[in-house]
C-alpha cells in the first residue's frame, strides 16, 4: 500500500504552451491553500485561553491553567521541529490536512467530553496531544513556499501568507462569541466545538487547493521557469536529502540560524505572553466583559495584518533586506506599546484597546521576518527544519516556558506588575541581539 504522506513522483511534462498558463494557475491555487489551511491551525490553537476565565471559575487558579496552557506550547515546539524534518519528505498536500483536522477533533473533544477540562491533569495531556498536531502547519507551507516561489520574491509573498496567522487568530474569538450566542452560552460548545467544526471544513478545503512541488504537476522547478536560478544550482538541489544531512549539513552546523533562534525565543515569549494572558488580564484588571475581551484579542490580531506587511515592505525598501534593524525598531516600539497597556489604569477601555492594536502591528513583524529567514539560510529541501527549528525556540522556551509556565508563576505569586517588568526585559534583550546582528549584516 502506498504511503499517502510521500511526496509525490514528478509529473509527465505539460506542453511548452501550457506552463506559463498552469503556473499561474496553480502558484495562486497553492498560495490560497496555504493560506487558508494555516489560517484554520489558528481558529483552534489558542481556545483555551478564552476558556481560562471559566475554568478559573470552576476553581482552578492561574498557576495551574499556566502549566496546562504551556503543553500545547512545549508540544507544538518539539513537533515543529521534529515534524518539521518529516514535512521536507513528505507530500505537503497530505501533511497539512491531515495535521489540521487531527487538531480540530482534539479541540472538540474539549466541547464533548467533560473529563477533558476535569482536572489540569487531563487538560495537559489533551493540549499537548493538540500541540503535537497543531506543529504539523507552519513546515509544510513552508515547503510550499520554497518550491513554488523564488528567492526574490518571497519576502512579499511571505508578508502576505503570514498575515495567515492574523486571520485566524482574530476570527477565532467572534466564532466563539458567535457559538456561544448560538448555543445559549455554553462556553464549551461555543469556544471550542463550534471553531473545530468550521475548521474540519478547511482542512478539506486545503487539501482540495494545496500541491506538493510544481514537478509533480509537469512543471519544471521554479528556478528554471523564472530563469533566476544561482550559479550553484543544480539538479542536486532538486533531491531530497535524508535526516542525517538535513540536520547535520544544513541545520545544526548553521551559525547564523542558531542565532535568529535564540532571538525568536524572546520575540515570542513577548507575543504570547500579551496574548494568551489578555482575555484573564482584561477581566481581572481592567473590568473587561467576555464580549469587550474578545474584541480587544480581535484588535490585536487584525493590527498584525497591515504591520506584517508593512514590516516586509520596510526591510525591503529602506534596508535593502536586512531584516535585524527593522527587527531592533519594530521591538522598540512595541515595549513602549506594551508600557501604555500594563500602566493604563483600570476603566480606560479605549486606551487598553488601542495599545493592544499596537502591539499586534508590531510584534507580528519580527515573527514573520524571523521565519523568512530561517527559509533563506538552508537549502530548500531542508526549508521545513530550518522553520521548525527556530519555530522550536520559539514555542518551547519562548511560549511554554516562559510566555505560559512563567507567567503563571510570575502573576499567581508576584502579581501582573513583574510579569510586565519580565516582558519588558525580553524585549530589550531582543533589541540587543537585533543590533548586534544588524552591525554583522552591515559589515558583510
Amino acid at each position: 500500500m502506498k504511503n499517502p504522506f510521500t511526496p509525490p513522483p514528478p509529473a509527465a511534462p505539460l506542453p511548452k504552451e501550457k506552463i506559463d498558463t498552469e503556473y499561474a494557475r496553480l502558484r495562486r491555487q497553492v498560495f490560497l491553500g496555504i493560506f487558508v489551511g494555516y489560517a484554520g491551525f489558528y481558529l483552534i490553537r489558542k481556545n483555551f485561553s478564552l476558556a481560562m476565565p471559566y475554568l478559573e471559575n470552576a476553581g482552578f487558579d492561574k498557576s495551574e491553567l499556566g502549566f496546562a496552557l504551556s503543553m500545547i506550547a512545549y508540544a507544538y515546539g518539539i513537533s515543529k521541529f521534529l515534524m518539521g524534518s518529516v514535512s521536507d519528505r513528505s507530500n505537503a498536500r497530505v501533511f497539512l490536512p491531515f495535521g489540521l483536522a487531527a487538531s480540530a477533533l482534539i479541540t472538540a473533544g474539549f466541547g464533548i467530553f467533560d473529563w477533558m477540562t476535569g482536572s489540569i491533569i487531563a487538560m495537559s495531556c489533551v493540549l499537548f496531544a493538540n500541540g503535537w498536531f497543531q506543529g504539523m502547519g507552519w513546515p509544510p507551507c513552508g515547503r510550499v513556499m520554497v518550491h513554488w516561489f523564488s528567492p526574490n520574491e518571497r519576502g512579499m509573498k511571505m508578508s502576505i501568507w503570514n498575515v495567515a496567522h492574523n486571520v485566524g487568530g482574530l476570527l477565532m474569538p467572534q466564532l466563539a462569541i458567535l457559538g456561544m450566542f448560538l448555543f445559549g452560552n455554553d462556553w464549551k460548545t461555543g469556544i471550542f466545538l463550534f471553531p473545530a467544526l468550521i475548521t474540519l471544513a478547511i482542512a478539506l478545503t486545503a487539501w482540495s487547493l494545496i500541491r506538493d512541488t510544481p514537478q509533480s504537476c509537469g512543471l519544471p522547478p521554479i528556478e528554471i521557469y523564472r530563469h533566476d536560478a544561482s550559479s550553484s544550482y543544480s539538479a542536486a538541489d532538486e533531491k531530497e536529502f535524508s535526516t542525517k544531512q538535513i540536520f547535520f549539513e544544513h541545520v545544526l552546523n548553521n551559525g547564523a540560524l542558531w542565532s535568529i533562534a535564540v532571538a525568536n525565543a524572546f520575540v515570542y515569549f513577548v507575543r504570547y505572553g500579551i496574548l494568551d494572558w489578555a482575555p484573564i488580564y482584561l477581566q481581572n484588571e481592567k473590568g473587561f466583559n467576555f464580549s469587550l475581551s474578545g474584541w480587544a484579542y480581535f484588535g490585536y490580531e487584525a493590527a498584525g495584518i497591515a504591520g506584517t506587511i508593512l514590516c516586509g515592505w520596510i526591510s525591503d525598501k529602506f534596508f535593502s533586506g536586512k531584516r535585524a534593524p527593522v527587527n531592533a525598531i519594530f521591538m522598540l516600539l512595541t515595549a513602549i506599546a506594551i508600557t501604555v497597556y500594563w500602566l493604563n489604569p483600570s476603566g480606560n477601555p479605549t486606551i487598553d484597546i488601542a495599545s493592544l492594536f499596537a502591539i499586534g502591528f508590531l510584534i507580528y513583524g519580527p515573527v514573520m521576518l524571523i521565519g523568512l529567514q530561517a527559509l533563506d539560510m538552508v537549502a530548500k529541501k531542508a526549508a521545513g527544519t530550518a522553520a521548525g527549528f527556530t519555530g522550536f525556540f520559539g514555542y518551547f522556551l519562548g511560549t511554554a516556558t516562559l510566555g505560559n509556565l512563567g507567567m503563571g508563576q510570575i502573576t499567581e505569586r508576584l502579581g501582573w506588575n513583574w510579569s510586565f517588568v519580565f516582558i519588558l526585559g525580553a524585549c530589550a534583550i531582543t533589541i540587543l541581539i537585533m543590533v548586534k546582528n544588524s552591525i554583522a549584516e552591515y559589515r558583510k
